[in-house]
């Protein structure tokens, strides 16, 4: 019996008999370690308000290896001096989520500040 089996990017082919369960050898499969994935994900990230201005862009594609929103969000607090992340809401793929779930690679993640009007 030949059995095709899809890993993330690589396919793999082998001849098992049956009842017999895959053994994945080299392929690669991201792990996660203190906050960070093993392998790199492309994130378009979206701000609004204060992040855009200080990001100085209102949309890009980060390269990251970030596992959550809230490392991402810490990565990119770094880079352009945002505001601690107490009040700040997280999107992904459209949808409100909580600051622990995970990124996958091509994730579309927005971050929003409180708004001020009157």
């Amino acid at each position: 019996m030949r059995w095709s089996i899809s890993i993330r990017r690589p396919t793999l082919a082998v001849d098992l008999p049956l009842g017999e369960t895959p053994v994945y050898r080299g392929a690669p499969q991201a792990g996660v370690l203190d906050g960070r994935v093993t392998s790199v994900a492309n994130i378009r990230v979206q701000y609004f308000a204060i992040l855009r201005e200080r990001a100085g862009v209102a949309a890009e594609t980060v390269e990251t290896d970030a596992a959550t929103a809230e490392a991402l969000y810490r990565e990119l607090a770094a880079r352009h001096r945002f505001p601690s992340l107490q009040s700040i809401k997280v999107a992904i793929n459209d949808e409100f989520r909580d600051w622990h779930s995970p990124l996958a690679d091509g994730d579309s993640v927005v971050f929003i500040p409180p708004v001020a009007g009157g």
